[in-house]
């Protein structure tokens, strides 16, 4: 099970738009996935249409960690079963969630102690039926972030090509250095994605070839422009892979690109068929 942590240390980069994406894309390649929503705000779980009934959310499972049932509190997506693609038997695969909600602030502390931190791996070391786990982190490096990247074997950093977000991104690495050598040595940088990019802005130009000089390799391949129906995607609840037209499709092309470049999707996929 490939557990990512979806990052950035600057709100209103799309780092949730990001989530929703590649989540689209693995649901529309036939990978079951889950989508944990960390974030307080809980924009995952409306964008995926998720619709709690006598689940818990997020916050009352770390609560209760130990005992938690994560698998028995997961709700399935509200996106249309034709963004995804048939698995055996016919079967569309899973895009379950596990629901946000403010409850969670509470752990979302600076000071969240290490037991504390390994809450979130406790419940998903239950969990077996996905192949991917994509981890929708608050904007922060307080106790929530903390507590996903304990739990991941990934962490991809979100970043908008414009001058906060970018010092914003080098502190970021220089915080997964530091709690990857303290908390979790296994754990890796997936790299960094720019998101919301505008073509012709020259400002975007030139801090993408910033970017490129500071980060190498690690800048991922696409980067993703600005979507101008993105906003009205979200808020019908649907991915993007099922939203019609000429720019949806491209974009979610750009998704599809962009989750091939981060994991072997055929491995992913194989793993899945053998359930």
């Amino acid at each position: 099970m490939q557990v990512v942590s979806i990052s950035s240390l600057k709100g209103g980069v799309g780092k949730t738009s990001v989530t929703l994406g590649l989540a689209s894309a693995a649901h529309a390649a036939g990978i079951p996935t889950l989508v944990v929503d960390l974030d307080p705000h809980a924009d995952a779980t409306r964008g995926l249409g998720a619709e709690r009934g006598g689940q818990l959310d997020i916050g009352r499972l770390l609560k209760d960690s130990r005992r938690g049932d994560l698998a028995a509190h997961t709700v399935p997506s509200g996106w249309t079963a034709t963004a995804g693609r048939p698995g055996p038997a016919g079967r569309i695969p899973a895009l379950d969630v596990v629901v946000g909600s403010g409850t969670s602030a509470s752990y979302d502390r600076p000071d969240l102690g290490a037991r504390d931190l390994r809450r979130l791996s406790t419940l998903l070391s239950r969990v077996d039926r996905y192949s991917l786990v994509l981890i929708d982190c608050p904007p922060s490096l307080n106790g929530l972030t903390r507590m996903a990247w304990t739990a991941s074997v990934q962490v991809l950093l979100v970043a908008e090509p414009a001058l906060f977000s970018v010092a914003g991104t080098e502190r970021a690495m220089r915080a997964l250095e530091l709690f990857r050598s303290e908390f979790a040595p296994n754990l890796r940088t997936a790299g960094i994605v720019a998101n919301r990019v505008r073509p012709a802005s020259n400002e975007h130009a030139f801090r993408l070839r910033e970017m490129k000089r500071m980060f190498g390799d690690l800048l991922l391949s696409p980067t993703i422009p600005e979507q101008a129906n993105w906003q009205q995607i979200q808020g019908a609840a649907h991915s993007v892979h099922s939203w019609p037209g000429d720019s949806a499709r491209q974009a979610s092309g750009y998704f599809d690109e962009l989750l091939g470049n981060l994991f072997d999707s055929g491995r992913l996929r194989s793993r899945a068929s053998r359930r």
